[in-house]
């Protein structure tokens, strides 16, 4: 998929088009995000990213003071197109295990689509930024926090829901998804094998099968519903 097209480069209507320098800025940042996750934040330098996208490396150093503000701005961007290619498509999904399933789904996709070339954008770099502390950590930290808080509600609304069994453990739960979601992103770049998307979307249907509460546990709790004054 072409990421170009992101909300990150494209004008909704009724706003002005950007000019040539945030346009310039845009399609910097848009090639970085796909550079990281083949080469790492440590491998983004001026050189490639020239190379990618046809600027001299002057015109690239008239947007960026520091490397730190490159990346802090590449990972503002990347965390636009996860929102934009994962979160926003099941916005409208219903709450509980619908939206749950949805969004693992959506995130399996846009793995399937491609758009970051290597994979997830997130999980590349938190694999590189895992023991080194700073503020490009500490942002990446705070987008995977946010999925797993999502995760996490999605799980809380199902046992509301009486889709879940409230004696489930939910950090459990979140935890056995979201490694579904990573085996499934490590194998699929390193394979190229869709097999692995196919095996982690049975692999939370499995672990949604094992806490979902049973027809009878349902039909015991409409009883006391409806007993209840």
């Amino acid at each position: 998929m072409n990421t170009n097209s992101s909300p990150t480069t494209r004008s909704k209507i009724g706003e002005p088009r950007p000019s040539k320098g945030q346009a310039s800025r845009a399609a910097i940042l848009q090639a970085a995000t796909r550079l990281v996750t083949i080469k790492g934040l440590d491998g983004l330098s001026i050189g490639d990213l020239a190379a990618e996208i046809g600027m001299s490396k002057s015109g690239l150093y008239a947007h960026f003071k520091s490397k730190e503000e490159l990346e802090l701005a590449t990972i503002a961007t990347a965390a636009a197109i996860f929102d934009s290619e994962v979160l926003q498509p099941v916005s409208r999904t219903p709450a509980g295990i619908a939206r749950l399933k949805a969004l693992a789904n959506s995130f399996l996709s846009h793995l399937e689509r491609r758009v970051f070339p290597g994979g997830c954008f997130f999980a590349a770099v938190a694999a590189e930024l895992d023991t080194h502390p700073g503020p490009a950590r500490d942002r990446v930290v705070e987008v995977l926090n946010s999925w797993v808080s999502l995760l996490r509600q999605c799980i809380l609304d199902a046992q509301t829901l009486g889709e879940i069994d409230p004696r489930a453990e939910v950090d459990q739960v979140v935890f056995e998804i979201q490694a579904m979601l990573l085996a499934a992103n490590f194998l699929f770049v390193m394979t190229n094998d869709p097999l692995r998307l196919t095996q982690a979307r049975r692999g939370v249907e499995d672990v949604l099968a094992r806490v979902a509460v049973r027809a009878k546990s349902k039909k015991r709790q409409s009883a006391r519903n409806r007993a209840a004054p």
